[in-house]
């Protein structure tokens, strides 16, 4: 992957792939799937620049599992892999 760094309390987050296939054996075609909402953190900005000119800390690392909201973040392509850039407050939980 090519060198990505997100700015301020932004997270690049690689998506989870879903099933897309049932158990019972059914294709889900791409326009029925749901957006994922588990992936794994490729890139971690420097966080938030506070009024005083200190950076918050970001609680999350890279290869963390994150669960995040469902209609949150931007979605990109880079080198035919698609991508998520997310605000650390898009993210809901570390799994794992």
């Amino acid at each position: 992957m090519a060198k990505i760094r997100p700015v301020g309390d932004r997270v690049v987050v690689k998506p989870a792939a879903k099933e897309e296939v049932t158990k019972s054996g059914i294709v889900i075609p791409d326009t029925a799937k749901e957006k994922p909402q588990e992936g794994v953190v490729i890139a971690v900005g420097n966080g938030r620049l506070l009024d005083n000119g200190d950076r918050a800390a970001i609680d999350i690392h890279e290869g963390d599992r994150v669960l995040f909201a469902k209609y949150g973040g931007t979605e990109f392509k880079l080198e035919g892999e698609e991508y998520l850039v997310l605000k650390e407050s898009d993210i809901l939980a570390i799994v794992g």
